[in-house]
């Protein structure tokens, strides 16, 4: 058995059995070796990027780590900014980067690079695999780390001769399993920390508890709405949760604002701000005479649960401290928008997504200006999973909303996609096509970097002229997604209406495979 059969075996055997990939020359042992092991689902990626960012996806849906496949140094930065917004979602992803073999590296061959330096910004674990004998050990080292908690990005670098070297073995179980799900496991909680937030709580001063990560889901987010209903906290979420569940019948929970003078107008007057598995809220830009860190003077801030802890165990302990009642916290009432006619506008798309958007959705948002108002107005629609852009890092939305697809297949995921973030990794609409992923991309085609002409003034820029307004303008000429989305393989349409949006989504919804609705728009700056 060669390193690569021994390598893909091994993370079959411990739960990573999807592997999106854009392979080269050092990586064919890999690629042949798929054919040994049918186990593994491999999905071809055409940019490094929609492998990364699909990865990420596939990790905030299925809780578990996917592997990508990348090709040397330059292939891993091509994949950076999906994998910058993996970390930031504490996404369990295993980057296997294939390299030259020992032997080679003496040459400075042409894409000879320092792959490890490159792995450094968005890893928690960066090792070369420097024998056969040893790689599948490597390979649980790398999972293990990806797995956590917090998960995580792991690097593992492949020379191609310990891939093609026979020798290679299968890795056993180890005694403390990294297959299971992320957040299952961490430190317990702190009585004392506890017993002080409890109090603080109790105090009767202005309090809120701000979520993020694991608090975003499940049992933890039931019983986090239970101790804000009880104690009379304000219930908050980051700005951008990796994945928050919504809609009717669930707790419902409003986001930071993006801009901080709103964010400031939310958290004004709290004197307690409760973090359960959050960061404490900063400005996501600096702005002249404006302040980064958006706690209100005089207020306390207290961590319940962090990323490395066990959360879920933590907020049960508080409960338990507060004697909350399970069931406490009212649920979000359904509710369907009024059905939009006329001119198509944002607000209109955002309302025939509120009455179209099935049960069991899962929207990868990459909205931006566009798409401000799709959370309210889908806030009453049946249950759903709302993806969000962690890192900022744009290009996120259409990989994210690949990885969903494969690791939630039997639901329909929406891609809300801004024009020009659509154009980063546009290249997933193939990858959709090849896999028939149930995904329905709503293009939002304002013809601007709209969020740009916005801060363009934020920043205290004087006077933007022509010049520096063009800069921020998709047209001259326009984008035909229509054409580019039937040339990788996909229905497309096109809505100048609002009638003809909602029946081109309603259309889109209801057939299996991929497909893409442009909703061509005005801008909203």
């Amino acid at each position: 058995m060669n390193g690569a059969q021994a390598l893909i075996h091994t993370l079959v055997d411990h739960g990573v059995d999807t592997c999106f990939m854009n392979p080269g020359t050092s990586e064919m042992h890999f690629v042949a070796a798929l054919d040994d092991v049918t186990a593994m689902h491999s999905v071809l990626a055409l940019f490094e990027g929609v492998a990364t960012g699909a990865a990420d996806g596939y990790a905030r849906m299925a809780g578990r780590p996917a592997a990508t496949l990348l090709h040397l140094g330059p292939g891993l930065g091509n994949g950076l900014a999906n994998l910058h917004n993996a970390r930031r979602a504490n996404s369990p992803v295993v980057n296997i980067v294939g390299d030259h073999a020992t032997t080679h590296r003496q040459y400075d061959a042409p894409l000879q690079s320092d792959i490890e330096t490159v792995a450094r910004n968005v890893s928690l674990f960066v090792r070369t695999s420097e024998s056969t004998a040893r790689l599948s050990g490597d390979a649980l080292d790398a999972l293990a780390a990806a797995t956590g908690p917090p998960g995580s990005v792991a690097t593992l670098i492949l020379p191609a001769d310990v891939s093609w070297s026979d020798g290679g073995m299968v890795a056993g179980p180890r005694p403390t399993p990294t297959d299971q799900l992320v957040g299952a496991r961490g430190a317990a909680p702190v009585e004392d920390v506890l017993n002080a937030i409890a109090a603080a709580l109790r105090s009767g001063e202005p309090a809120a508890i701000l979520i993020g990560g694991r608090a975003c889901s499940g049992k933890t987010l039931d019983t986090v709405a239970d101790i804000a209903t009880s104690t009379g906290a304000k219930l908050l979420a980051e700005t951008f949760p990796a994945r928050l569940e919504r809609g009717a019948g669930r707790p419902p929970v409003e986001r930071l604002a993006y801009l901080a003078e709103f964010t400031a107008m939310q958290l004004e007057g709290i004197r307690h701000l409760v973090l359960v598995d959050a960061k404490s809220p900063v400005s996501f830009f600096a702005y002249p005479g404006k302040p980064s860190d958006l706690v209100p003077e005089g207020c306390t801030v207290h961590v319940v649960a962090g990323p490395s802890d066990d959360v879920g165990a933590a907020v049960a302990a508080l409960a338990a401290l507060l004697d909350v009642a399970s069931g406490t916290a009212p649920r979000q009432e359904a509710r369907t928008p009024a059905r939009p006619i006329g001119p198509l506008t944002a607000t209109a798309v955002c309302e025939a997504l509120g009455i179209l958007l099935p049960e069991g959705a899962i929207v990868s948002d990459e909205g931006n200006t566009s798409g401000l108002f799709a959370a309210g107005s889908t806030a009453g629609a049946p249950p759903h999973d709302w993806l969000c852009l962690t890192g900022g890092a744009i290009g996120q939305g259409l990989p994210v909303a690949v990885g969903a697809a494969v690791a939630s297949p039997g639901r329909r995921v929406v891609a809300l996609e801004a024009d020009g973030s659509a154009m980063y990794t546009l290249q997933a609409w193939w990858t959709m096509a090849r896999e028939s992923l149930d995904v329905t991309t709503v293009i939002l085609n304002n013809h601007s970097y709209a969020v740009l002409n916005m801060e363009l003034d934020r920043v205290g820029a004087e006077s933007p002229g022509p010049r520096a307004r063009d800069m921020l303008d998709l047209r001259r000429p326009d984008i035909d997604f229509v054409h580019l989305a039937a040339g990788m393989g996909l229905h497309a349409a096109r809505a100048e209406t609002a009638e003809e949006f909602t029946d081109e989504l309603a259309r889109a919804l209801a057939t299996p495979g991929p497909s893409v609705v442009e909703a061509v728009i005005p801008s909203l700056l």
